[in-house]
């Protein structure tokens, strides 16, 4: 466990959770470098269990032998930012609600048909406008066991 205390902001790391636009994570002019921010336990266990790669994890200290505990075991020996609430809201910019956020590659771009090929049910995504709304609908398809998401872009 490589547990990492963070008591600013601007602690060297971090800068995944806080100062990336969204077209630096997608990174499309190298998509292997390219990364997302998986948010909560539950969205965090559904992204490993499918093979995602995780690189840091950034949780409040109290979840670490929480909420947390089973994800960092699972993690393996990737960097674990931790602090107290308000630092960490300083960092992301919202008080994190679930008490982990974990930083994973992102995955190479596949096909509908290779996204959809076993599924029995498929969230379709089309036309929406707040990028806020995407993590809502991705937690309300983990909450329903929904096997596959398509974001028409």
């Amino acid at each position: 466990m490589n547990i990492i205390n963070i008591s600013s902001i601007k602690h060297p790391g971090v800068e995944m959770f806080s100062s990336l636009t969204e077209a630096q994570l997608r990174n499309r002019a190298n998509p292997e470098d390219g990364i997302f921010i998986a948010e909560s336990p539950k969205v965090i266990n559904v992204a490993l269990n499918a093979g995602y790669k995780p690189l840091a994890l950034l949780c409040e200290r109290k979840h670490i032998t929480g909420d947390a505990a089973d994800i960092i075991k699972r993690c393996g020996d990737i960097p674990v930012f931790t602090g107290e609430r308000d630092v960490l809201a300083g960092l992301t910019g919202y008080t994190l609600t679930r008490g982990v956020l974990c930083a994973m590659r992102r995955p190479q771009e596949r096909s509908v048909e290779e996204v959809c090929h076993d599924a029995r049910r498929i969230v379709v995504i089309d036309g929406v406008v707040d990028s806020t709304n995407i993590g809502a609908i991705f937690r309300s398809a983990a909450a329903l066991g929904i096997d596959a998401v398509v974001l028409l872009l």
